[in-house]
């Protein structure tokens, strides 16, 4: 899974990243900063990995993870090529999903590029910035199929229809993932890759005094809810001067931080939660002496695919997936234990992963 940080200039986004995967990436208060984009691995937390090793007592235990982009900072006229533009568009069709900072804060010692904070219209700029960047792409396509279509595929008719009517509703300022469309219009409009059919996580960056207060108490807060909700796109809220000093923390001291401020997970396990529910993604464990690992896999995914992730051989020749639920193991104790009553499932080619599936593949090349 791999994310891209974006956001307008000196609106917290180099400071968040660099507090969720302390890669040092620069946050001075000046515009451009980030130029090439920063990367940085986090390992996705979950305390069921901690419950499995104590178990199996393996050499080596494996989260899963999660790539953070932190790309350069986006300004009016990016899609004409102003400031980074061209360097932005292009590394933010390589991610998977787009987190977009909003600045959600006031603070006369950082700079705001357009003079004052305003969340609707910064993330107004940003995504008229996008949508722009995709109606030359989609005019493109249009006059391509049109081209095949007089060639005689008749195919590319439809594909020029379609393009005519994304193209109408970006021009009405809507992204491109809120238009209506068909399984057969989506598989022709997957391979356009269009910016506005990423899916977003709004993450609005408040002030230090505000978290922990509900957020109709904190007003620019609200407005990117509203327009979260309107996109049907996530939201969290969260403090990038407080994400970074949780990240010099040691666990334990981290765990009472989070206590005292009363908001139970850390801005980086939120994040990655919102991820996982925006992409549609779970995870489903192996378990032994050798490792303990999670495997992020898409909802729905089959037995057969799951076991391809770990290798493409258990997906060529699978036989079967024997399955436990994490919760059935660990109030059972052990995996003896599951067999013993029975509790231990055997699956075959159709079966659909859950989360948590503590899953042993069986397989015959």
């Amino acid at each position: 899974m791999k994310l891209g940080v974006v956001g307008l200039p000196n609106v917290g986004k180099s400071t968040l990243f660099n507090a969720i995967t302390k890669a040092g990436a620069q946050a001075e208060n000046y515009p451009f900063c980030t130029i090439e984009p920063n990367t940085g691995v986090v390992m996705v937390p979950d305390e069921r990995l901690n419950v499995l090793a104590a178990m199996y007592h393996p050499k080596k235990v494996t989260p899963t993870t999660v790539e953070f982009v932190d790309i350069a900072g986006l300004v009016k006229g990016a899609s004409r090529g102003e400031g980074l533009g061209n360097k932005f568009l292009s590394h933010i069709r390589e991610v998977d999903a787009i987190v977009h900072v909003v600045r959600c804060f006031d603070n006369e010692n950082i700079i705001h590029v357009d003079g004052n904070v305003n969340p609707a219209r910064d993330i107004e700029t940003i995504n008229l910035e996008l949508i722009f960047a995709d109606m030359e792409t989609v005019t493109k396509r249009k006059e391509k199929a049109i081209r095949n279509f007089h060639g005689g595929d008749k195919k590319s008719g439809m594909e020029a229809e379609l393009a005519d009517r994304i193209y109408q509703h970006l021009e009405s300022g809507k992204p491109a993932r809120t238009c209506e469309v068909n399984d057969e219009e989506q598989a022709i409009l997957d391979k356009w890759f269009l910016l506005t059919t990423k899916p977003v996580i709004y993450a609005a960056n408040i002030a230090e005094d505000d978290l922990g207060k509900p957020e109709a108490e904190i007003p620019y807060a609200e407005a990117v809810r509203e327009i979260a909700d309107a996109e049907k796109a996530e939201m969290i809220v969260i403090s990038a001067a407080i994400e970074e000093e949780i990240a010099q923390m040691a666990p334990e001291e981290k765990a009472e931080f989070l206590e005292e401020l009363s908001i139970g997970q850390s801005g980086l396990d939120r994040l990655i939660t919102a991820c996982y529910k925006l992409l549609g993604l779970i995870s489903f464990l192996t378990a032994g002496e050798d490792e303990c690992r999670a495997w992020t896999i898409v909802k729905g995914t089959k037995a057969p695919q799951a076991a391809g992730k770990i290798h493409t051989d258990f997906e060529r020749g699978f036989i079967r997936a024997e399955i436990v639920p994490f919760e059935v193991l660990a109030e059972n104790g052990s995996l003896a234990a599951c067999k013993e009553k029975g509790l231990v499932r055997s699956e075959g080619k159709d079966y659909v992963m859950k989360d948590g599936d503590v899953t042993l593949f069986r397989f015959n090349v």
